[in-house]
C-alpha cells in the first residue's frame, strides 16, 4: 500500500490511490502534497496524547471519502480534529462528573435524608456513601434483610425488658445481635451505662434502636439515595459550558462534511 509522511505519522493512502482514472490523474499529486503538510495534524494531538490513535480515525476517514485534491484533504483533515476534539468534551465531562460524585459522596449527612426528605429517621451520620454506591443487587438485598433482622430483634430485646422479670436483663442481652451485644458491653466497660436492665433499656432507647432504624430505612431506601447521590454530584451547570462546546463542534462537523460532499459532487459533474 503506497503511504506518506506527515508530521506525526505515515498514512496509509486510500488502496485505489494508484488507480485514479485518467480524467482524476491530475489530482495525485495534489492529493499527495494536501495530506503531506497535514497542518491541522500537527496541532491537533497534544504531547500527552496518543497520536496512533489519531492516526487510526485519519486514516479511516481518509478511506471513507477518498479526497482529491488540496480541498477535500483539508476538510477530511477538520472531520478527524473535530471528532478529536469531541473526544476531550467526553473526557473533560467524566471528569467534572467524577469531581462532583467525589465531593457528593463526602457529604451523608446531607445527601441521606434529602434522598427521601419525608422519611423520619435518616440522618446519614456514620454513614459511608461510598460503600452503598458499589453495592451489587444481591449485596443491596441481604443488607435490607439484615437490616430488618437487626431491628426486629433490637425491638424484641427492649419488649422482654418492658415486660420486666427477674431474667429480663439476660434474655434481653441474648436476643440482641452479637454486634449489638458488643456495643452495648463497650459502652458497659466504658461505665456509660450500668450492666443493668434499667441502663439496657436506656442504651436500647437512645442509641441502638435509632442506629437499627436508621440502617433499615437506609437499606430499604438504597435506590433513593443511590440516584440522589449521583444527581448531586453530576452538577450540571457546570457541564453547560462543555455542552455549548460540543453543540459548537457538532455544527462545525456538519458543516465541513456538507462542504465536502458538495466539492466531491462538483467534481462527480466534470
Amino acid at each position: 500500500m503506497p503511504t506518506l509522511e506527515t508530521d506525526i505519522a505515515v498514512i496509509p493512502l486510500p488502496a485505489n490511490a494508484d488507480a485514479a482514472s485518467t480524467t482524476q490523474g491530475n489530482y495525485a499529486m495534489v492529493r499527495f502534497n494536501a495530506l503531506k503538510h497535514g497542518i491541522l495534524s500537527r496541532h491537533t494531538v497534544l504531547s500527552h496524547e496518543d497520536a496512533d490513535e489519531y492516526q487510526a480515525l485519519l486514516t479511516a476517514l481518509l478511506e471513507e471519502h477518498q479526497p482529491a485534491g488540496a480541498t477535500e484533504a483539508h476538510l477530511v483533515e477538520e472531520l478527524a480534529s473535530i471528532v478529536w476534539r469531541k473526544r476531550r468534551v467526553l473526557q473533560a465531562e467524566g471528569a467534572s462528573i467524577n469531581q462532583g460524585l467525589k465531593g457528593a459522596t463526602r457529604n451523608a449527612e446531607g445527601v441521606i435524608p434529602a434522598a427521601v426528605p419525608f422519611e423520619f429517621g435518616l440522618s446519614g451520620r456514620g454513614s459511608d456513601l461510598r460503600d452503598l454506591l458499589v453495592l451489587t443487587p444481591d449485596e443491596v438485598e441481604r443488607r435490607q434483610r439484615d437490616a430488618r433482622h437487626d431491628l426486629e430483634a433490637t425491638r424484641k430485646a427492649a419488649a422482654i425488658l418492658r415486660r420486666g422479670g427477674a431474667q429480663a436483663y439476660d434474655k434481653a442481652l441474648r436476643t440482641l445481635l452479637p454486634d449489638s451485644r458488643d456495643w452495648w458491653h463497650a459502652y458497659v466497660e466504658d461505665e456509660e451505662y450500668p450492666a443493668t436492665a434499667e441502663g439496657l433499656a436506656d442504651f436500647i432507647r437512645e442509641h441502638l434502636e435509632p442506629l437499627c432504624i436508621g440502617l433499615e430505612k437506609e437499606a430499604r431506601h438504597h435506590e433513593a439515595i443511590k440516584a440522589q447521590t449521583l444527581g448531586e454530584g453530576l452538577q450540571a451547570h457546570r457541564l453547560e459550558k462543555l455542552s455549548r462546546y460540543e453543540t459548537h463542534l457538532d455544527r462545525k462537523f456538519e458543516r465541513s462534511l456538507a462542504m465536502l460532499v458538495k466539492l466531491k459532487e462538483l467534481r462527480s459533474r466534470r
